[in-house]
């Protein structure tokens, strides 16, 4: 358990993961993998514990970044295609929001 604590305290970088695994040989397919992609892995081998490889999978599949829309300005054109600058056409509808 105190392990576990240690882990959690130094916290998990970027491109780095902590497993929990069961066996010796499951062990080894986790580190080749990492060591293909040049992850930092610590892998903790216990049997009587269920195995845990979510920060791998984290790894294998990361996010996607979500990018906002560029903000329109008040006198830049309005967006809806009217022809009025968008603080005479738009602006209102955006503020209630």
């Amino acid at each position: 358990m105190k392990r576990k604590i240690l882990w959690q305290n130094q916290g998990v970088k970027k491109g780095s993961a902590v497993v929990r695994v069961q066996t010796l040989a499951r062990a080894e397919e986790i580190l080749a993998l990492c060591n293909k992609y040049g992850w930092k892995v610590i892998v903790g081998i216990e049997p009587d514990k269920p195995e845990d490889v979510s920060d791998v999978e984290r790894l294998l599949t990361p996010r996607a970044t979500v990018t906002d829309k560029p903000k329109v300005g008040r006198n830049d054109p309005c967006p809806c295609g009217s022809g009025l600058k968008f603080k005479k056409c738009c602006l209102k509808k955006y503020e209630q929001r």
